[in-house]
């Protein structure tokens, strides 16, 4: 009988990912890793993982994506090598008013594949304000506000940054978020969100939009959750670009 894939699934790795400032920063992966191998193939396939993985984690990044799942592969004898990564990842941002720095999370992934379909996938889940324009509209005095998450998948054909995907979202939002704000900040982010309202979906429309011009990607796909404060449920919308060329 022949098994579909063989693989470990969730090891925690520490990992070292370049910055667009032109560092290495730090941090802790997890990881799987899969490969498609033939029916009679039956050696324990973990020694192969695990040792390609150690040998790559001083320095994981998109460019050595092929080379790593390649080696893989080829040492497997295997028809196709597939892993996926999840970390988090850190910028320090000051804030708007007052200058305090501060470090912001972002939940990043990378997924690849080779053989059989060759292909990579860079994620990004960027936390944003967003106020709703109903509420503006119909109320005397405020409006309701939350925090939503949006998720940005690409394919690209030239390198592209974490951090300008990132800036890409944050600008199409009512507002973006700081991990650290004083009175002042929060004064503006208040009001910055209030002047510029927005539901989920004209926030995936404009990250839409920015994606759409950008030469460097090929492909997407955009969501918007928006954890709403005055409902019991969430707000959704989702756009992918194969669906609007």
């Amino acid at each position: 009988m022949k098994i579909q894939s063989v693989g470990i699934q969730d090891i925690q790795i520490p990992v070292r990912i370049r910055e667009k400032k032109g560092g290495l920063q730090n941090s802790v992966a997890k990881v799987s890793l899969q490969v498609s191998l033939p029916g009679k193939y039956s050696q324990s396939c973990v020694h192969t993982f695990t040792s390609v993985l150690n040998k790559y984690m001083d320095e994981m990044s998109v460019t050595v994506f092929p080379e790593l799942l390649n080696e893989v592969k080829n040492g497997l004898r295997a028809e196709s090598a597939r892993l996926q990564m999840s970390f988090p990842y850190f910028i320090e941002k000051k804030a708007p008013v007052s200058g305090t720095r501060s470090l912001m999370e972002y939940d990043c992934s990378f997924t690849g594949e080779v053989g059989t379909d060759d292909d990579f996938i860079l994620t990004v889940t960027v936390p944003v304000t967003t106020l709703c324009p109903c509420s503006k509209e119909i109320s005397e005095a405020g409006a309701h506000n939350q925090r939503a998450e949006v998720t940005l998948n690409v394919k690209f054909k030239k390198f592209i940054w974490v951090e300008d995907l990132i800036r890409m979202i944050e600008d199409s939002a009512s507002c973006e978020l700081w991990a650290l704000l004083k009175r002042p900040d929060e004064k503006y982010v208040t009001e910055k969100a209030y002047e510029n309202p927005m539901f989920v979906e004209d926030v995936v429309r404009k990250v839409a939009v920015s994606a759409l011009g950008d030469p460097k990607i090929t492909w997407f796909s955009a969501s918007v959750e928006s954890f709403e404060s005055i409902h019991k449920h969430s707000a959704y919308a989702y756009v992918d670009s194969n669906e609007i060329r």
